[in-house]
């Protein structure tokens, strides 16, 4: 159904990060969500572990979905859109020689760029999740790693890190450095972000930024004058999906005709408009008539 190639979209998202514009991306986690996004003019979406685990398992955001689930997912939705996707790769599912094998299947997969990150994942016992690092020598095996898997030069291999959160502006700082240096293509900071974090890393390397969060203090202004280029806001599309579903279905479970919820759904036009009903009519009439 997408007519751009993989390439095509990974260079679009390498313009986003060369450019001088922070752009927020979509939170997508289907096939219809990202043609939501597509259609509404989102220049990027992006994919959260925390999403893929919610729609495909119906289970919690504690890396219980599996590489194959994932590129399954990630796959789904390259084929129907043509917008640039990011995902949150976790940990790469293992160790260095795993996360080489994350970017090759996720890179078949179609996506554009994909994290890796330095948290210590799946929750150590007696650790509370995301309270860990690993070492940053372990860190680097992993960036270099990630790099070596990849087989289109396109594809944007993205340094996510927890050093704000953990180890402060001075430990991130110095995973920062090293990162860059194993040649990572841009950092992504998860979690603690402030001003003086921002300022600090953007600072200390020539790499893009990609961060969630924003709001308050960290305007956009700031963030695209301090190397910001992806500012994600958070999950509200699924958890909004969730309630509409939810609500539809207590509504009937409680005795409501269909026809008096009518206003509240998508109509059969956007309905058609998502599923790409033209283009099945087209060719339907053409193969099959």
């Amino acid at each position: 159904m997408s007519d751009k190639s993989p390439t095509q979209r990974r260079e679009q998202f390498r313009a986003i990060l060369d450019g001088d514009l922070c752009v927020h991306p979509a939170s997508v986690f289907d096939p219809i969500s990202a043609r939501i996004a597509e259609d509404l003019g989102f220049e990027l979406a992006f994919m959260a572990g925390s999403t893929a685990s919610a729609t495909v398992l119906g289970a919690p955001d504690l890396v219980v979905l599996t590489l194959t689930e994932f590129a399954e997912q990630i796959r789904r939705i390259c084929r129907a859109a043509n917008i640039s996707l990011v995902v949150d790769a976790d940990h790469g599912y293992g160790n260095a020689l795993n996360v080489k094998r994350t970017v090759e299947e996720l890179e078949t997969a179609g996506l554009a760029g994909l994290t890796i990150e330095d948290t210590v994942l799946p929750q150590s016992f007696g650790k509370a999740k995301g309270e860990e690092l690993i070492s940053l020598e372990e860190g680097v095996g992993k960036m270099k790693a990630a790099l070596t898997g990849r087989q289109d030069p396109s594809l944007v291999i993205i340094a996510r890190t927890g050093a704000l959160r953990i180890e402060g502006v001075d430990g991130a700082t110095r995973r920062a450095k090293a990162y860059e240096q194993a040649g990572v293509d841009a950092l992504w900071l998860a979690g603690g972000v402030t001003r003086e974090g921002v300022s600090a890393l953007h600072a200390a390397v020539r790499l893009p930024i990609l961060m969630g969060g924003g709001g308050g203090d960290l305007t956009d202004e700031f963030l695209t004058a301090n190397g910001v280029r992806v500012a994600h806001q958070g999950h509200l599309p699924l958890a909004g999906a969730v309630k509409g579903i939810y609500d539809t279905l207590k509504a009937l479970r409680d005795g409501k005709a269909p026809t008096e919820l009518q206003g509240n759904v998508a109509s059969a036009e956007l309905m058609g408009q998502l599923t790409r009903r033209e283009d099945y009519d087209r060719w339907t009439s053409e193969y099959l008539n």
